[in-house]
């Protein structure tokens, strides 16, 4: 059994009665990890309540621009959005946090780590398929999964040993958010049939009325400036939350299917995630030949249930990088996209690689094209169905 163990701490309910809980009933020590990866205001705090609640050291990290440059910089080239639509908001953080989990142990001596997860999610594969790929030697600890604690159980046990928690039994949301967006649960959206309450929106709430343009500007697949303005890529999407979110843009409200086989209902907020994809799908369609981009999207779709499924220290994970990495080789421009209030799409796109060649594409005097070659084309092309038409089709009935 593990003496030592460092807790993903991310201070609110499951994770603060966590640390007690695990002292009084696993006789561990507790190392509290917060990491900062973009949520807004939640690690205020935390360093008291982890201490108050008996943690023997806590460490908190700033790891917004790694998570950006190697997380969401990976994603957004693969164009990988899960049952095409979710762009892997809680996904995208929990091997991170894991990652740095390992490294805090290794500092503290620590044998075990330890996580918040239910038994209903899919973060704890995540976080446990991410230890066991990058140590395997040190114990993994789940308590909440482990302990049969309801929610109210929980918020029950928070008020009894005196460990401040912002939950409620009348308000019974899940929050989870980062730089990519914000993830919303429990409560009355448990039931698919009700609409999420209007209060649940926080990015996504309107506040802007007049139309306004902006545009993105893409290096090999990643975005690197907005509106011209060099950036790194984690201030980019937080400006674009802000931007974006104001026109009431931005949220997702769907069924998706779990990894540990259930089906829930998950609302989201994700307005720069989104735009961001917007706009890269659109430059890919400008400079990707076309087999290579029929080929990227069949790929896209395995390389997001990788993510979603904790997959991410995986070896076939780093091989589908290697092939995104060469699609995106020519993906480099700019994509100027229009916000009007609920509606953000994409009213321009240019690229100094463009596949788009004006001589071939229009029909004006300026026409390149060798309209005599398509008859040719076209006889070839046909030549199969007119055959299989003739011998076994309709032609063969004459």
């Amino acid at each position: 059994m593990a003496k030592r163990v460092v807790l993903a701490y991310s201070g609110g309910l499951d994770t603060s009665v966590a640390v007690r809980w695990m002292i009084e009933n696993l006789g561990v020590e507790v190392v509290c990890l917060s990491a900062d990866v973009g949520q807004e205001g939640t690690l205020e705090g935390n360093r008291e309540k982890a201490l108050g609640a008996g943690a023997i050291a806590y460490e908190e990290l700033d790891l917004r621009q790694e998570f950006a440059d190697d997380f969401l910089a990976p994603l957004i080239k693969a164009n990988a959005l899960y049952e095409d639509q979710y762009p892997l908001v809680s996904a995208l953080s929990r091997p991170l946090i894991a990652k740095k989990q390992v490294e805090i142990a290794r500092k503290y001596g620590a044998d075990g780590v330890a996580h918040g997860c239910t038994g209903k999610g899919n973060d704890q594969v995540r976080f446990e398929v991410s230890y066991m790929a990058l140590a395997p030697d040190l114990e993994q600890l789940a308590p909440v999964r482990n302990w049969g604690f309801t929610r109210e159980d929980s918020i029950e046990y928070a008020a009894t040993h005196g460990i401040p928690v912002g939950a409620t039994k009348e308000k019974l949301y899940s929050i989870d958010d980062n730089l990519f967006g914000r993830a919303i649960e429990c409560g009355e959206m448990e039931d698919p049939w009700a609409e999420p309450p209007a209060g649940v929106w926080k990015m996504t709430e309107r506040t802007a009325t007049e139309p306004a343009e902006f545009t993105v500007s893409f290096e090999r697949g990643v975005p690197v400036a907005l509106d011209g303005e060099v950036r790194p890529l984690f201030e980019i999407v937080i400006a674009l939350n802000h931007l974006v979110g104001s026109y009431g843009w931005g949220r997702l409200d769907m069924v998706e299917n779990r990894r540990v086989g259930i089906k829930s209902r998950e609302t989201y907020e994700a307005p720069g995630a989104l735009a961001i994809m917007l706009a890269h799908r659109d430059l890919e369609s400008l400079t990707v030949e076309r087999d290579l981009g029929r080929q990227k999207i069949a790929l896209q779709h395995r390389y997001a249930e990788l993510v979603y499924d904790g997959l991410w220290y995986s070896p076939l994970r780093d091989a589908l990088d290697a092939f995104v990495d060469v699609s995106q080789r020519h993906v480099t421009g700019d994509v100027r996209l229009r916000l009007e209030p609920n509606r953000c799409w994409v009213v321009g796109r240019r690229a100094p690689k463009s596949l788009y060649d004006y001589g071939l594409a229009t029909y004006d005097a300026a026409d390149r094209f060798r309209h005599a070659d398509s008859e040719g084309f076209v006889r070839i092309w046909g030549l199969g169905v007119q055959t299989w038409s003739d011998v076994q089709g309709p032609g063969s009935q004459r």
